[in-house]
């Protein structure tokens, strides 16, 4: 069996690559879509509404409701994934960093201080960034 932070590494690196060339859209390439493809790869089942069911952050926020969830964290809260001080975030953990909106902005940690996001402010798909603030992280251990 491949080493646990071997498998957080390499899904990591695979949500980068894959995640690099899509452009930042509301309900179809967004950072909790991309948090979903991270965790399914470590053997979460993670369930979203169809892509392309939301546009708009309000839209987002009643997919969000409707699923029975407060927040982005809560549904992580939700999958069994533990909070941790985001100091603590190793390769392959869940950030929350701040947002203008409610629904929080969410990157995959690299390690280093780095993480793997997009960013209102650079075109394209998913960047590497170094986050200054945080709101809180998420432990994802691989499953099986």
């Amino acid at each position: 069996m491949t080493d646990p932070l071997v498998r957080r590494r390499d899904a990591a690196q695979q949500i980068l690559d894959a995640w690099k060339a899509r452009p930042l859209r509301l309900g179809t390439n967004d950072c909790v879509r991309m948090i979903a493809a991270h965790l399914r790869k470590l053997g979460y089942k993670v369930k979203l509404p169809p892509s392309g069911s939301y546009r708009t952050v309000a839209s987002a926020t009643k997919a969000l409701r409707a699923a029975g969830f407060s927040s982005v964290g809560a549904a992580l809260d939700d999958l069994g994934l533990e909070r941790i001080a985001p100091a603590a975030a190793i390769v392959g953990d869940i950030l929350e960093l701040p947002a203008v909106d409610g629904l929080g902005a969410f990157a995959i940690a690299l390690g280093n201080g780095r993480a793997a996001a997009y960013h209102e402010d650079v075109a394209g798909g998913v960047q590497v960034i170094q986050p200054l603030e945080y709101v809180d992280a998420w432990r994802a251990p691989p499953r099986h």
